[in-house]
């Protein structure tokens, strides 16, 4: 680590030239010097190290815990090796069942400040960052002794820089895993010139540097890390964890009977009714025997996941969907189809507007948030899952296709700078550049359903056969030498 004196000055003069710069008076501009005083006032006072303290270890999201999956894995991975972990970040949807019932993993929920609702844009932001650093350093500086801190980046503003500045008085080591970077997915909304996005990168770049450790989800983004930031880093890929698999046909069953009671689309045809029969739009189980079949003429099941944000485009969908209605309409072959987008964000509400504006009679669409237990059964029933993913930084991939692969679903994604590193064109799936080529895909994966000899039966074949890394064995062998060398 840079030694932690020289680095706070460097940065608290940094901070005062940029606050002189931006127009502020001297008073205001010398703030940071006031901030970082206080700092050292307050550690001055912290109790000495526990001995136990390397066996603990805070995993840092200044986000949603339960939309944060990666995150959730790093504390089970933790907690199956007897590390007592942390988990802080904001509790907004439920965590995974297996993270509540840990004895081992300990869930610190903070809020998510909105700072000031008056005034410039500019200064509403800023008051939101500084009761966002006061919150989260006060939270880090009042929990037990760790060894470490794990954090998501991003977002790091200013959870980067906190979670440094308590890591130098604690005595922790300090780890960023690298998902992308913030200041990309800032310019989305924006532009790359903006005033708010060269200070991110700026803050981004420079606070970066100050970690022990670094792990990234891509080849491309530690290249990247290496010749841009001069930051080494540990490529840890994201890998399904065993809960997704494909999904037994009694279990697709139960889980399309509690759909159909919320969402049409998993109900059975009105016209369609059988004796001693519970059905759904997909399956029939014998009520007599509990002998579940798929049903004759079933629709195609298609799913795709989504946070609703700038980086995902789903008119792209929309209108491939539009133009597989047309095919279906002209060739009595092609299946009916069943569309499911899961997901929560802020671009949601537009989207289901435009989605309840098309007329299709082929295709039924449906926007469903599930529970994490239900999302990995929904992925392993799917006939092909869809993702519209674009990083902003074209150096990060796509969790949901990681997942679909875990339980073997081929898949068609949309296409960016390192996606071959995950998606194998006309091997595990299909890569698409626009609405017509998406089209064009789905005619010819299901001119063959539901039978499982065409391309999309062979994509299925070469997923089951790969022999899939699963996350555990893919930790154990990136991240748990890097805290074993530590402790030991």
């Amino acid at each position: 680590m840079a030694d932690a004196n020289a680095a706070v000055a460097v940065v608290t003069v940094s901070l005062v030239i940029l606050g002189l710069l931006s127009g502020l008076s001297l008073s205001w501009a010398l703030l940071p010097v006031a901030v970082v005083v206080l700092i050292f006032v307050l550690a001055s006072g912290l109790r000495g190290r526990d001995e136990l303290a390397h066996l603990n270890v805070c995993v840092l999201v200044l986000g949603d815990i339960g939309r944060s999956p990666r995150m959730q894995y790093h504390a089970l991975s933790l907690s199956r090796h007897g590390y007592s972990v942390t988990l802080i970040g904001f509790l907004g949807t439920k965590p995974h069942q297996d993270i509540l019932e840990d004895d081992r993993i300990d869930i610190l929920p903070i809020s998510e400040l909105m700072g000031l609702r008056v005034g410039p844009k500019i200064f509403r932001y800023v008051s939101k960052v500084i009761l966002q650093s006061f919150q989260l350093f006060y939270v880090l500086m009042k929990i037990e002794d760790q060894g470490y801190i794990l954090m998501q980046n991003p977002p790091g503003l200013p959870a980067i820089a906190v979670a440094w500045v308590a890591s130098c008085f604690r005595g922790n080591q300090f780890i960023i895993d690298w998902h992308n970077y913030g200041y990309t997915i800032m310019a989305l909304t924006h532009g790359e010139n903006h005033l708010i996005v060269k200070v991110a990168k700026w803050y981004e770049k420079l606070f970066g540097c100050f970690s022990d450790y670094n792990l990234c989800v891509t080849n491309a983004m530690r290249e990247d890390l290496r010749k841009n930031w001069n930051i080494e880093a540990t490529t840890l890929y994201d890998k399904p964890p065993s809960i997704f698999r494909e999904t037994p046909l009694k279990l697709q069953h139960e889980l399309f009977v509690r759909m159909s009671s919320v969402y049409p689309p998993f109900r059975p045809s009105s016209d369609v009714t059988k004796e001693h029969m519970e059905l759904t739009a997909f399956t029939e189980r014998e009520t007599q025997t509990g002998a579940v079949t798929r049903s004759a003429g079933r629709p195609a099941l298609l799913i795709s996941s989504t946070s609703w944000t700038e980086d995902e485009d789903f008119s792209i969908l929309l209108q491939a969907l539009q133009e597989y209605e047309k095919f279906v309409e002209e060739e009595d072959k092609l299946p009916s189809l069943v569309c499911v987008i899961t997901g929560k964000g802020p671009q949601k509400e537009y989207y289901k507007k435009l989605i309840d504006s098309k007329e299709f009679q082929h295709v039924k669409i449906c926007t469903p948030w599930l529970e994490a237990e239900d999302y990995p059964v929904l992925l392993g029933s799917a006939d092909l899952g869809v993702c519209l993913h674009k990083s902003s930084s074209g150096l990060d991939l796509p969790m949901k296709v990681v997942d679909m692969f875990g339980c073997c679903l081929p898949v068609c994604a949309i296409h960016f700078q390192c996606l071959h590193e995950l998606v194998k064109h006309e091997e595990n799936g299909l890569i698409f550049k626009d609405s017509n080529e998406l089209s064009q895909q789905l005619k010819l994966l299901f001119s063959d359903f539901p039978r499982d000899h065409g391309k999309l039966g062979t994509f299925r074949k070469n997923l089951r056969e790969s022999g899939q890394q699963r996350w555990n064995e893919n930790w154990d062998k990136n991240v748990l030498p890097l805290i074993k060398e530590h402790c030991d």
